[in-house]
This record gives C-alpha cells, sequence and structure tokens, in this order.
C-alpha cells in the first residue's frame, strides 16, 4: 500500500460515478496509488470493484449512493454531504454524470474535470442525433462552472473545444505508465520478449468491447489476408458484446475457426505476455492504456489513425480500417520484426501525470 500523506495537506475530492474496473477505474487506481504532490485525496465512488481495489493500495474511500444507478436526487445529496463534511479545496470530477452533478450541487470548492472519453463522431457514444445535441448543450453549461479542464489527449480537447465551446482553460494531461510487472503490476518490467507457454506462429491479439465502434470485422478481414502468407498465425479476440455472434458466423465464412478464438473476457496483462501484436481497428480512442501496456512492454502494436492514437504510436503502426491489405503487412511487421515496434520512450509516468495534475489545481487557485 502507498504512504499516505501527511496530515494538514488540503484535500481534492475525486468524484467517479462507476464502481466496476473498466475504462476510468485505471486512471483512479494508478492515481491513488501514487498521490497526487501537496493533497489528501478521497475517492467518491459508488459501492463495487472500484472502491475495493482503492482500499487495497491505501487510498482513502467513500462508498455513497452516487452514479446513474443511484439517480439524481441520491447522488446529488451523496457528493453535497461528503464535501460539507470533508471540506475539499478541489472537487475533481470524472465522466459526464459526476460532471454534471458536480456542477449542479459543488459550490466553494474549485472544480476540475477530466474528459476522458469523447469523439469526434457523435454516433460513437450517442444513438442519435437528437441526444448528441442535448449532451453537447449540457456539457458547454456544465463547464461554465469549472474552473479547470484536464484532456487526456490532444485529440480529445481539440474535440472539447470544436463541440463544446469551453471558456474555461484545457490543459493536456495524457494518461501516464510505467513498466508494469505482467503479474503484481507493480514491479518493474523491462521490454522483453515475453516468456510463456504458447504455439509456434504469430499471435494476434484485441482486447475490445465486441461493439461496432472498434470495427473487429476489419481486423478478422485483415487477418484473413495475414494466414496466406502466414498459416501458422492465430487471432485472439478477447471481450464480449453485441457483435458476438456476428463475428462468430465472420469466422466461419472465412474458414477461420481454428485459426480464431473468442475467450470472452481475459487478464489483459496475461493475455499480453502470450501475443506479440496487439491490434486495435477502433473508430476512436482518446488515450488508450491497452496500447501505452502493449507498447510499454515491447509488444508490436497495430492501430487506426484516429484521436490520440497519432500522439501515442508511429506513423509506421497506423492504417487505414478500410485497408485490409495494409492491415495484413503491418501485423506481419509489427510481429516478425520486433526492431521496428514502437516502445514508450519518453513517455509520461504515472508520477509525472499526477504532477500535472497538482499544477493544474495550482492554476485554478485552489490554495495549496
Amino acid at each position: 500500500a502507498r504512504v499516505l500523506p501527511p496530515a494538514g495537506l488540503p484535500t481534492a475530492l475525486w468524484v467517479v460515478p462507476v464502481s466496476d474496473l473498466a475504462g476510468v477505474a485505471r486512471h483512479v487506481l494508478d492515481v491513488a496509488r501514487t498521490g497526487v504532490p501537496g493533497w489528501r485525496l478521497i475517492f467518491l465512488t459508488p459501492p463495487g470493484d472500484l472502491p475495493r481495489e482503492l482500499r487495497t493500495v491505501g487510498a482513502e474511500v467513500v462508498e455513497g449512493d452516487f452514479g446513474p444507478a443511484h439517480g439524481l436526487p441520491s447522488s446529488a445529496r451523496t457528493l453535497r454531504d461528503v464535501v460539507r463534511r470533508e471540506r475539499p479545496a478541489v472537487v475533481h470530477s470524472h465522466l459526464a454524470y459526476a460532471d454534471i452533478v458536480a456542477a449542479l450541487v459543488v459550490r466553494g470548492p474549485r472544480l476540475v474535470t477530466t474528459e476522458h472519453g469523447i469523439a469526434r463522431d457523435d454516433a460513437v457514444y450517442h444513438l442519435s442525433s437528437a441526444k448528441s445535441r442535448v449532451m453537447a448543450l449540457a456539457h458547454t453549461a456544465r463547464l461554465r462552472r469549472f474552473d479547470a479542464a484536464i484532456a487526456v489527449s490532444r485529440a480529445t480537447a481539440d474535440a472539447m473545444r470544436d463541440k463544446w465551446h469551453p471558456k474555461v482553460p484545457l490543459t493536456v494531461i495524457p494518461n501516464g505508465v510505467d513498466p508494469i510487472d505482467e503479474v503484481s503490476r507493480l514491479a518493474p518490467l523491462a521490454p522483453e520478449p515475453r516468456k510463456g507457454t504458447r504455439g509456434p506462429g504469430l499471435r494476434i491479439l484485441s482486447l475490445a468491447r465486441l461493439s461496432p465502434e472498434k470495427r473487429l470485422p476489419a481486423l478478422v478481414d485483415g487477418f484473413a489476408e495475414l494466414r496466406r502468407a502466414h498459416p501458422e498465425a492465430r487471432l485472439t479476440l478477447a471481450g464480449t458484446g453485441p457483435e458476438e455472434a456476428a463475428l462468430r458466423r465472420q469466422v466461419e465464412r472465412l474458414a477461420l475457426t481454428d485459426a480464431v478464438t473468442m475467450p470472452g473476457f481475459v487478464d489483459p496483462n496475461l493475455a499480453m505476455a502470450e501475443h506479440d501484436v496487439l491490434a486495435m481497428m477502433s473508430v476512436w480512442e482518446n488515450c488508450s492504456y491497452a496500447l501505452l501496456d502493449a507498447a510499454a512492454r515491447g509488444m508490436g502494436v497495430v492501430a487506426t489513425s484516429v484521436g490520440g492514437n497519432p500522439e501515442i504510436l508511429p506513423a509506421s503502426t497506423l492504417v487505414d480500417a478500410t485497408d485490409t491489405t495494409a492491415i495484413a503487412a503491418t501485423l506481419a511487421d509489427q510481429g516478425l520484426k520486433p526492431e521496428v515496434r514502437p516502445g514508450l520512450a519518453g513517455w509520461p509516468s504515472v508520477a509525472d501525470m499526477c504532477g500535472r495534475i497538482a499544477a493544474t489545481y495550482a492554476d485554478a487557485g485552489a490554495r495549496t
């Protein structure tokens, strides 16, 4: 467990409206483990896996009736009560629900938000143009209440400006990443070739929800072309989602049943240890932890040139999801030529990220 900061430091209340371990949880746990210099952190979350994991790293946690599952009145009441009791100098919200509740009820502390998930194409996150317009208006309005906003990539910040027209300063702070031990996630790991039990041949991995915005059919088509030159290659589509049945039919139609596995949820660290290349054909990514982790481990990486991906990866690893031949060729290069893999030299560490968060609090006028 990390060492708690000394008493007497100002408090930053991190408000997270979900308790599962997907998405924003990685960011929250990394910050909890490392700490924001000069600040005492408290995390408000609904009950579930996230608060349990936060406690294992020594974080101060308040579990409460907060988040979409608990409704707006209960969420507003819970946040108001925690602010009154803890008297934070900063309330730092994450994800749209927490942002909106914080804007409605918090008065006094400085308000800071981190934007983790916005896309150029409204259809990525919203099913209708009407909902997109409503959410854009809501974000434009709530940002008027905030003192600072953090974006996890330049692409994210640009999308915020174009869609929400914020007057508040935007600071780009990419998700920090450290070399991480594949089992404990705590000890350093040099980007050496992975070891483990696996058969011969090139191994391709996808760690993504099986949903339309991940464009997995394009990956399967590219893999089918790769197999013509490398028949020993194997593809793992890890994850679950609404496209599972359609993907299984595609795999059968292309006679790839013996070469493609769909195991559902997997431990991402162990899965990366057993594969050569991580592939991601998404419509949009803001600052993908999966790409960062794969590059940090020395894996090959192939991704679409969208969102924040070009800020993480060199052009030689980026592809157009409609170009099956390019996907196949780049998978082969990244898998079979370790010398061309991107690595992650110079990328901000988690400590770097936390230091920049502290600087943002100061810039927002929060007392220290």
